[in-house]
């Protein structure tokens, strides 16, 4: 899993509410258990038309947006059916931030898993990063994981809260695995003086 450090981006504007995961990858895609090639069908029902063909009036199909890097979005994004196809597609994209004041607890658990910061701000921060956001491409942000704090581009700061223990596998780059592979000689050690007590088992 890639490291998160310092994140300077475009920040693509969807101020809607309950954002479900269906809405970020629709269903039919989830046949595969491949991480890669998601990023085509994100946001596809509200990216392409019926034809197939781009809808200009969707944010990432603008010029300004094309390599967004961050999402700052309305209430309880991520919310509806449990897959983790969601983040995959949005990291496939490019996204390695959403901010939203709420998320679904399955889709943010998800996100640390994938290497994507999920960030709570208020309700009155988030008004002013969508604004930032509303501006394009001559605005961008920058997160920064290690001082927990989001800068605009006009020099504010808004300073994030983040579980330390999480924190600290996306700024190493660990997933579940390889976090607890950190532990091994730990385990190793465990494991061996188990089996001298209990030779049976």
């Amino acid at each position: 899993m890639d490291k998160f450090t310092t994140l300077t981006g475009v920040a693509a504007p969807l101020p809607f509410i309950n954002i479900d995961t269906d809405m970020i990858i629709p269903k039919q895609y989830l046949k595969t258990i491949k991480r890669t090639g998601l990023g085509t069908a994100l946001f596809s029902e509200m990216r392409y038309k019926e034809d197939g063909s781009e809808n200009p009036d969707f944010v990432l199909n603008k010029p300004a947006y094309r390599n967004a890097r961050i999402i700052v979005a309305g209430d309880n994004f991520g919310c509806g059916s449990s897959r983790e196809h969601a983040p995959w597609a949005l990291l496939d994209f490019g996204i390695r931030c959403v901010i939203s004041t709420s998320f679904a607890d399955i889709f943010y658990n998800n996100c640390f898993k994938n290497g994507i910061l999920p960030v709570v701000v208020t309700p009155e921060q988030l008004a002013l990063l969508m604004d930032d956001a509303e501006r394009g491409s001559n605005a961008t942000i920058t997160v920064d994981l290690e001082s927990q704090t989001i800068r605009g581009p006009d020099g504010g700061s808004i300073h994030f809260d983040i579980d330390p223990s999480r924190k600290q596998a996306l700024l190493e780059g660990l997933d579940d695995i390889a976090a607890t592979l950190k532990q091994d000689a730990s385990i190793s050690g465990f494991e061996s003086k188990v089996q001298a007590r209990r030779p049976w088992i």
